[in-house]
Formats: C-alpha cells, structure tokens, sequence
C-alpha cells in the first residue's frame, strides 16, 4: 500500500494512493494515522486536487555516510570499517514539489538519491530476526549536501542539516523487497546516478540492528540507508528527480534563498 501525507483546504490527513498513472491517482483518506490498526474512510480526492506533504514527520533522521563502495571511492574516502551515522534535523525535511533552498554558506551543492527506511513502532536494540516487524515503509530520500562545507567541517551538521536539504517522498510503499531495486537521480532529465540497492556495503538489517543499539526509534523517524555512485551538483534553477523502483519519483527543484 502507499500512504500519503497530504494537505487540501487547509486540513492534513493521510490517505491512502490508489490508481494509475498521474492522472487516475486518487487519495482514499485514512482514520487517524497510519502506525496502528486503520481504516480507509471510503472519501476519495484526486491526488491532483491535493497537495503532497513530507510523507513522514519524523522525530528524527538518521542517515548513513559511504554504504556504497563506488561513491566512497569517487570522493576518495575508505570504506569505514562501521557504519557512519550522522543526523538531519526534522526543520530540513521537505516534500516532493517542494524547493531546496540553496544556502548561502555554499558554492557546491550536491545530490544524493537514497532509498529511505520508515520506522512504524517504537523500537530499541532490535534483534536481525525482528527488523522487519520495526518497518512501516520506504519512500525516496534526496540527502542533499553542501559538499564543500562538507570538506572543510569536521562535523557534518551544517552541510547535511540545512533547511530543505531531506527531500522526502512522494509517499511510502508498505509492500515492497528492498533489497535489490534500481535507485537513480536525474537533474533536468539527464540521468546523474543509477544504482542499486543490492549494491549497499550493509543492509537494512544491519543498520537498523546498528542505530537501536544506541538509539530508541519512533514512528515514522527516518533511516537514509547510503548513495549509488554519480553525485553531483545542483544549481539555481535545476530540477532534481530522484526514482526507485516499486516506489515512485521524488522531484524538487533548486531555488536561492530569499
């Protein structure tokens, strides 16, 4: 099933995608909230009467650096022997349709396409054999960087964790094998990065086992599981698609901050 947050006539409600093509996509809106037990309302809007929200609101997103052998070595970084983990704060978190603000502390904005773990239960130390029951879905995540702020910071707070820099979307698939799924970014149609999942140094497990060690997870806080080769930039006036398979297409376009 893909769920969608969405907004019309100033209300926020979940609903739930169903149809094809972009112009047979309707929303059959959910009672309450999609972590527990639901049900579907029967009140249907088209998804071209709404407009598309940050899938997820989550308390927290906690992404992970070269989990991808090709994108470590195309910056010129080892294969860290752990995962490394860093945060984006929620204020970074935008939608699919939604603008990336170019910051001003930047002159090298990058894209990075990444499949995304939405978390459905609140969960610690979770054992390998259970991850998959922590899962609510997956949706397309854009961790997009400030890559020279990136090089000359020993944190990565401001290059990461910028407002607008987690494009999130355009909703979550609950029914889908994410382990081997094409993943690629396109900037104004030209395709920059394809990957796939099957290509991740560690998987979804084993990051999830990683980060409860440490860490309680909610619902609906947010794993970046790594890139695919092919970063690159972006500049003003781009539009940046980020596609993986089974889910669907993420698309934000870059403006310069007011």
């Amino acid at each position: 099933m893909r769920i969608a947050r969405f907004s019309i006539d100033g209300n926020v409600a979940f609903g739930a995608v169903e149809g094809e093509g972009p112009d047979g996509l309707v929303l059959d809106i959910i009672k309450g909230i999609p972590y527990a037990e639901f049900e579907l309302s029967g009140t249907k809007v088209p998804l071209s009467k709404v407009r598309l929200l940050p899938p997820v609101l989550p308390n927290k997103v906690v992404a992970i650096g070269r989990n991808y052998a090709e994108h470590a070595a195309e910056l010129g970084n080892e294969v860290p022997d752990v995962p490394v983990a860093f945060f984006k704060p929620t204020t970074s978190v935008i939608g699919s349709g939604d603008v990336i603000e170019y910051p001003s502390f930047s002159n090298e904005l990058h894209h990075e396409a990444e499949l995304a773990v939405v978390i459905g239960r609140m969960c610690r130390e979770v054992p390998r054999e259970r991850v998959k029951d922590v899962i609510f879905g997956y949706t397309c995540a854009n961790d997009v960087t400030a890559r020279d702020a990136q090089k000359r910071e020993k944190q990565w707070a401001r290059a990461k964790g910028f407002d607008t820099s987690c494009p999130l979307g355009p909703w979550v698939e609950t029914d889908l094998d994410p382990h081997d799924l094409t993943i690629q970014a396109t900037v104004n149609g030209e395709q920059r990065q394809l990957g796939r999942t099957s290509d991740m140094i560690r998987s979804i497990e084993d990051l999830v086992v990683h980060i409860t060690e440490a860490m309680t997870l909610l619902p609906g806080d947010v794993i970046l599981t790594g890139t695919p080769a092919g970063v690159g930039p972006l500049h003003v006036g781009d539009e940046v698609a980020v596609t993986i398979e089974g889910i669907g297409t993420l698309t934000n376009k870059v403006i310069k901050r007011g």
